[in-house]
């Protein structure tokens, strides 16, 4: 399926993987139920209950046509610009639009008329139910491999999600390298998606179905590190991970070995070279987190404790949109009794669903852990 004839459009190369996949979303799927696998619709972690009201007031058909794989939900979203990679008939869009408020905007961007077609229905519908004086919220016609071509305006986002998306491009890199270049300084990329234990067969990769199903395209996960760094993303930081069963046998016997886990990781885009580690202070001033926050599989802060960070992090906070909400000074400074540091964070989704499994026997999912004493799941 990877090769074949293509269609230039809007000066972006459309394959024919992209017409597979439209045909797909666009003719095939017509809700979430004529998935064939459970690839799509597995949840990687928890939604918070404030999360679940806003979800309430999506409408049911825009739900209906919902097929992510994760919550893409990052915190600290008042007033924030988001766009939505692939954002199909718009219900992240709608949610998202009801927390980042009216002076914030939503940017839904997918290549598929069909599902775009659901998402613009329902725009004037939306504005009535969240009592807003005019739409936050607009859809784009365009691919994810060309956000610029699509009008979308260099260093113009301070959030960018997507919801099992990325796989369905046939260009991983492509994807990153104009997610970096439409987000701010300091921005952040936070995304769901689903990942392979290993580099995936030439014949998975040329199988319509398991493409269309999220499975075909999957990344090995240690390929999003490497792709990661070339683009000029700080490293990957794990979130989230829950195992993906196919539950059907006929895909399961092409799949052989393969393992399959939907992973939420987050990624900024923030100066290099800053490696300095710091005590921070969380402030608890973030809607939904007001005690505890966890930031990744690392680091969870609850309000008022020190907790020491690596570099990397301590860089993230202070030149990310958390800036406001952390107290930062240099390490080893008297004061309170500051947390153990943690461990070398996890970057293997593998291993996350192992751990969470050996914490929760007879559960093969969960949304976060901790590498001290204490476990931060809930």
């Amino acid at each position: 399926m990877a090769d074949g004839n293509s269609a230039r459009e809007g000066g972006f190369v459309d394959t024919a993987i992209h017409v597979d996949v439209k045909d797909y979303y666009g003719k095939v799927l017509k809700n979430s139920g004529d998935l064939k696998s459970n690839a799509c619709v597995a949840q990687a972690k928890p939604i918070p209950a404030f999360i679940r009201q806003a979800l309430k007031k999506v409408h049911p058909e825009v739900s209906a046509r919902y097929y992510g794989c994760g919550l893409v939900v990052p915190e600290r979203l008042e007033g924030c610009r988001i766009l939505d990679l692939g954002s199909g008939s718009g219900r992240d869009c709608y949610m998202l639009s009801q927390l980042v408020g009216e002076k914030g905007h939503i940017t839904g961007i997918d290549m598929t008329e069909d599902q775009l077609d659901v998402a613009r229905t329902y725009v004037d519908y939306h504005v009535k139910e969240f009592g807003y004086k005019k739409p936050n919220v607009s859809f784009v016609h365009g691919y994810i491999e060309a956000l610029t071509e699509a009008g979308l305006e260099k260093s113009s986002f301070d959030i960018i999600i997507s919801n099992c998306v990325v796989n369905l491009s046939p260009d991983k890199k492509r994807v990153l390298t104009e997610a970096y270049s439409v987000l701010k300084d300091g921005g952040e990329l936070y995304f769901s998606d689903v990942y392979s234990s290993g580099r995936l067969t030439e014949e998975i990769k040329n199988h319509k179905v398991l493409w269309g199903e999220c499975l075909g395209g999957a990344l090995w996960w240690k390929d999003l590190l490497q792709l990661a760094e070339e683009v000029g993303f700080s490293p990957p930081r794990l979130v989230a991970a829950s195992v993906i069963t196919v539950d059907n046998k006929v895909l399961q016997d092409i799949l052989a070995d393969f393992k399959f886990v939907s992973a939420t990781y987050r990624l900024f885009k923030i100066p290099k070279g800053n490696t300095k580690p710091s005590q921070v202070i969380y402030n608890g001033s973030i809607r939904g987190v007001e005690d505890s926050f966890q930031f990744d599989c690392q680091y969870t802060f609850k309000v008022d404790n020190v907790v020491e960070v690596d570099g990397e992090v301590a860089t993230i906070l202070s030149q990310s949109r958390f800036k406001e909400d952390f107290t930062f000074q240099p390490p080893g400074r008297p004061s309170e009794p500051c947390e153990a540091k943690p461990k070398a964070g996890i970057v293997d989704p593998f291993e996350l669903v192992l751990q969470l499994k050996k914490q929760s026997p007879g559960s093969a999912t969960g949304g976060c852990c901790s590498t001290k004493s204490e476990t931060c799941c809930k």
